[in-house]
């Protein structure tokens, strides 16, 4: 095989590995994998307000992530936001029903997630169950608000 033919295949090669790369990579940076994670169970949780949580923002219990947000719609009949969470299979009939989840956020201005504290009741959580222990979101915007409302009437 001449030398030529031999550095174009190698160059070619080395284009394809770098673009598979970046394709692991992008994958792994935005949470998507290819294919259905089947270690996981789904609950759902009912919130006034769901601030700016978004499908796959993480949930988790004690600050470890243990799941994320699978999808969010509106309750029609009750005018509240439905999510749904991924939970990791690990957790299935340990954590009990009275589980507590609040949305909070990463730091002052940083993305929304669900913290989940657990409960003391004997029946334990399972796919398809419903959280019924909530804290909407804390909107930063509607607390200033608040503050200036208050101090001004003082």
């Amino acid at each position: 095989m001449p030398k030529q033919r031999w550095v174009e295949i190698s160059v070619g090669g080395f284009m394809l590995l770098g673009i598979l790369a970046l394709v692991f990579m992008a994958l792994k940076v935005s949470g998507l994998t290819m294919n259905a994670d089947r270690n996981s169970f789904q609950v759902e949780a009912y919130f006034g307000d769901i601030g700016g949580l978004k499908p796959r923002s993480k949930v988790t219990l004690a600050g470890v992530t243990v799941g994320r947000v699978a999808a969010i719609e509106l309750d029609e009949e009750w005018f509240e936001a439905r999510v749904v969470l991924e939970m990791n299979s690990s957790l299935q009939g340990k954590l009990s029903k009275d589980t507590a989840a609040a949305i909070q956020t990463a730091g002052l201005l940083g993305d929304n997630y669900i913290s989940l504290t657990p409960g003391i009741e004997d029946e334990m959580l399972g796919p398809g169950d419903t959280l019924r222990d909530t804290q909407s979101a804390l909107i930063l915007e509607q607390l200033i608000n608040q503050f200036i409302t208050n101090s001004s009437r003082d």
